[in-house]
């Protein structure tokens, strides 16, 4: 329960945010609207608004000095929770919010470890989505495991920033050089230090010189690399940016290639600094001639939320029962959706706007049911958004005092060729919009309104079985709210049928939630027979009928009973559509729910550029494995197309179990706007929920060697995986925003997209063989099954990444490809490699498919040819603390090795002077 009531705080904060969330912009060298928001959770603490300061600060000018005078912090939101004391320094927020928060501060993902990480889940060079800091670190109690946290601001604003990844890896900690001895991974190699072991217990600590292990030839688990406290290299903070002399990224000249960082295998070799010279952020800055000026600070504090309803009535809305569906779920949003404690007031327009209802606070059901006869129930005339608009605004300013921070939903479906006349407006009133577009038509000036001014943009289409309308306003919680207030959305589900057929189906309800439970039914022609049984098998009866809007509706009170839930529908008329949605909230304050988010990696694609879908499923921050995930994408004449996401590390998902869920999306089957909802659920025993240490974190600093003695932490807290817990049945549902595709086109008949690279290819020797495993890719990158493989080997890393098809190739004529997204092997015999001095074979694989495209060159893989010699240093023993020990190193083993090199067993094919590049194997 602990784990439990330390994540409730955390899914305040937790939608799952893009590169596009940030509203970070960079002005003449300095980075502006900066969001570093404090979860709700953490005790009210004034120091910690000084502490965030300070190190802002620190790092403005630790960042300016690191990229050569470029960066620096120019201004800086603190977004401040509602549940803190109002103060005369706060100001209301304006299009801030948790959403668009770059920093979260927030207790630990896992209670009593701090480590300060960022959510990165993308390729190399693209945004990453948040930097989460506790409130111990920023209050500076985790120095000495982390070092000062303005330093580390910096590592973590250059995963976030630039994409880059960190140059160190506890998984892989130690490799073997091309000096045939044991390294420490890290960049730069001139960072000084000692492997060592060092044991602490009962107030004695003992050192004693790494072993090497007979199986992997490196340096026992318990072996850890301690940095020399006085160093002189300055290179690199993406390693370990706590070093007294660590200033720069790495670049070109001081680059590790050798090292199993994380950022050689996602960046193709290359050095952070290169990334950063490639983003954006760089072309736009040539380096100052002086200093920065100090950082700017606003104080925020959130308060009641504010959301005025504008909605369009105008003569195209009395079409493809569009009046009337929105009728429907601007109903469910105001009788689930939107939180108790809301302000929401209503607009209509067609070519004029009148006043539905002034801004009431919703309290109890009776505001809702006042709000829901307040819907328009006619329409006609023509669209005017703008008056719609400027309504809002005078509805708004009648209740509170400025627009800041205020919302508005918008729902329209006409074009309006005047809508520009208001986009100033909107941009200077502090006011957010977030668009619901109905139909094909649905004007796009006011796309620009929405993302200018951080709100959310879905689409729904006129088919009526998909359900997006109801979804797109599900969609709509607060961004602000609490975990507990927020509506979570279960079911979503549209069939379309004949007299007397019927719509059967299940719902779960698990412990997590309960709370509130809301069913919906709606249906085009006639209302539908209506059975719902609880988990005991009893039938649940009480459905009010909303015979004018063609809906019927289910409130289960206090928490619904957990397990499955059946429902039976029946049409009674013929060509019925009929669609069932549910909602829930959470069963307990102390308890996260479980919760699905979704977004596209872009909000345009220019055809026949793939798009990545991405669906988070995690209870709190910490990931859920193991569901089945699927997206559904729908484009404006209501063609669907269904996939299936994974966490597999492969294709277009960028790590495995990481509790996100991807896939590329090529089936685009027209321009326009493209509607994205994703279903997750959990069957028995296949679930659990992970508590391993994020990627993208901070280096924990095992300790200093001073004068030659080992000054040692404590232990870091290690994540115990025996904690993964096997989790219930669940489902559940949620939409993502629109995006836009153009310049598809019928005619196209080539094959536009080749297979996927593949980024998990992993070599394994045994005996006088190379075992290869990996993800197979797919025809059209990761669906389909490749024609065949092209894998090649050299002795050089860098000639393999860059004269690929001038290395040694490897004879495949056995290895058949197998679908997209299996497990491949192969095994294979290397020959001689014809570089002299080779003291590894590096390995790669290119696929190819059926029109010969081929795939971009894999990560490359390594096997050593060699024994690595022992540490020369001699074998100390060392201790601190109140008892002594000798420790009697055990001596090792001497290992036969078999050298793979099989000259007399291979014949070795000299490079002939072919038009093919390449020889084979």
């Amino acid at each position: 329960m602990g784990l439990f009531r330390a994540l409730a705080s955390l899914l305040v904060l937790h939608l799952l945010q893009g590169s596009d969330a940030s509203l970070v912009q960079l002005n003449e060298n300095g980075y502006e609207d900066v969001i570093i928001a404090i979860d709700p959770a953490v005790p009210e603490d004034g120091e910690i608004i000084e502490r965030i300061k300070d190190m802002v600060t620190t790092a403005s000018t630790y960042l300016f000095e690191a990229t050569e005078k470029r960066f620096f912090f120019k201004n800086v939101s603190i977004l401040i929770p509602e549940t803190w004391e109002g103060n005369p320094q706060y100001r209301r927020p304006k299009h801030e919010s948790y959403k668009h928060a770059d920093v979260i501060v927030a207790p630990p993902t896992i209670p009593g470890q701090d480590e300060p990480y960022t959510r990165q889940f993308t390729e190399c060079g693209e945004k990453a989505e948040y930097i989460h800091f506790t409130p111990n670190f920023v209050l500076g109690k985790n120095q000495s495991e982390y070092g000062p946290s303005g330093r580390l601001l910096v590592h973590e604003w250059a995963h976030l920033r630039w994409g880059v990844f960190d140059e160190y890896n506890e998984d892989q900690p130690f490799y073997l050089s091309k000096s045939k001895k044991i390294e420490a991974t890290r960049c730069s190699t001139g960072i000084s230090g000692t492997n060592s072991v060092y044991q602490c217990q009962a107030g004695s600590c003992v050192t004693r010189r790494c072993r090497m292990d007979s199986t992997t030839k490196l340096y026992e688990k318990d072996c850890q690399f301690f940095p020399d406290k006085d160093q002189v290299e300055k290179a690199s903070i993406m390693f370990m940016q706590s070093i007294d002399s660590v200033v720069e990224f790495c670049n070109e000249k001081n680059h590790n290639q050798e090292a199993p960082s994380l950022q050689n295998l996602k960046c193709n070799f290359r050095s952070i600094w290169e990334i950063i010279r490639e983003s954006e952020d760089f072309s736009r800055a040539l380096p100052m001639t002086g200093p920065p000026s100090p950082p700017v600070f606003s104080l925020l504090r959130i308060s009641e939320r504010i959301v005025c309803l504008v909605l369009d009535k105008s003569g195209s809305m009395g079409g493809y029962n569009r009046l009337n569906r929105m009728n429907q779920a601007a109903k469910h949003f105001l009788l689930q959706t939107v939180e108790n404690g809301s302000w929401v007031g209503m607009v209509q327009f067609d070519s004029s706007a009148s006043i539905r209802s002034d801004l009431i606070q919703i309290r109890s059901n009776s505001e809702r049911d006042t709000l829901v006869n307040s819907l328009p129930t006619q329409a006609i005339g023509g669209t005017s958004i703008c008056s719609g608009i400027r309504q809002a605004f005078e509805v708004i300013r009648k209740a509170a005092s400025q627009l800041d921070g205020s919302e508005i939903v918008l729902l329209t479906d006409g074009e309006d060729s005047t809508a520009n006349a208001c986009i100033d407006e909107v941009k200077e009133s502090g006011i957010i919009i977030h668009l619901i577009a109905l139909g094909p038509s649905a004007e796009q000036v006011v796309i620009q309104m929405s993302n200018e001014t951080g709100g959310n943009h879905f689409y729904a289409s006129d088919n009526a079985e998909n359900n997006g309308l109801i979804d797109a306003f599900a969609a709509l919680a607060s961004e602000n709210a609490g975990f507990s207030q927020k509506s979570i959305q279960l079911e979503s589900k549209g069939l379309t049928l004949t007299t007397d057929a019927w719509m059967n189906g299940t719902v779960i309800i698990d412990s997590t939630v309960g709370k509130d439970t809301f069913f919906l039914v709606t249906w085009t022609a006639q209302p539908p027979s209506i059975s719902l049984w609880d988990p005991s098998g009893a039938p649940t009866a009480g459905f009010t009928q909303d015979t004018a809007s063609q809906m019927a509706y289910l409130s289960i009170p206090e928490n619904a009973q957990v397990g499955t839930w059946t429902y039976s529908l029946q049409a009674k008329a013929n060509s019925e559509t009929l669609t069932i949605t549910v909602n829930s909230r959470a069963a307990n304050s102390a308890v996260p729910p479980i919760t699905v988010s979704a977004k596209m990696n872009k909000d345009t694609s220019s055809f026949p550029s793939p798009m990545i879908v991405y669906a988070e499923v995690q209870q709190g921050y910490v990931p859920i494995l193991g569901a089945n995930v699927t997206a559904i994408i729908e484009s404006n004449s209501g063609n669907t197309e269904v996939l299936e996401l994974l966490d597999n590390g492969a294709g277009a998902d960028a790590f495995k179990d990481d509790g996100v869920y991807s896939r590329y999306f090529t089936g685009y089957s027209e321009n326009g706007r493209y509607s994205l909802k994703v279903r997750a659920h959990a069957e028995t025993n296949s679930t659990m929920r992970s508590s391993k240490h994020p990627r993208s974190r901070a280096a924990y600093i095992p300790g200093w060697v001073v004068n030659g003695e080992i000054e040692g932490n404590p232990p870091r807290p290690e994540a115990d995986e025996n904690t993964e817990t096997v989790l219930e049945n669940f489902s559940r549902t949620a939409s993502g925003s629109a995006f836009v595709v153009s310049g598809f086109t019928n005619t196209q008949s080539s094959d536009p997209y080749p297979p996927s690279q593949i980024t998990d290819l992993n070599a394994t020797p045994e005996g006088e063989e190379i075992i290869l495993t990996w993800t197979a890719p797919g025809e059209d990158f990761d669906v389909g099954t490749v024609q065949r493989y092209i894998i090649r080997i050299s002795g050089s890393m860098i000639d393999l990444r860059d004269n690929f098809d001038d290395a040694l190739q490897v004879n495949t004529t056995d290895l058949f490809p197998k679908e997209a997204n299996s497990e491949e092997t192969f095994t294979f015999k290397p020959g001689n490699i014809p570089e002299e001095n080779a003291t590894h074979i590096f390995i790669a694989i290119q696929s190819v498919d059926k029109s010969n495209l081929t795939s971009k060159v894999s990560n490359i893989a390594q096997v050593a040819l060699f024994i690595p010699e022992e540490d020369p240093s001699p074998d100390e023993n060392s201790s601190s603390g109140v008892n002594v020990f000798t420790v009697v190193l055990s001596v090792v083993v001497s290992i036969v090795v078999v050298s793979i090199i099989l000259s007399t067993i291979i014949c070795v094919i000299k490079k002939k002077n072919s038009s093919r590049p390449g020889t084979r194997l």
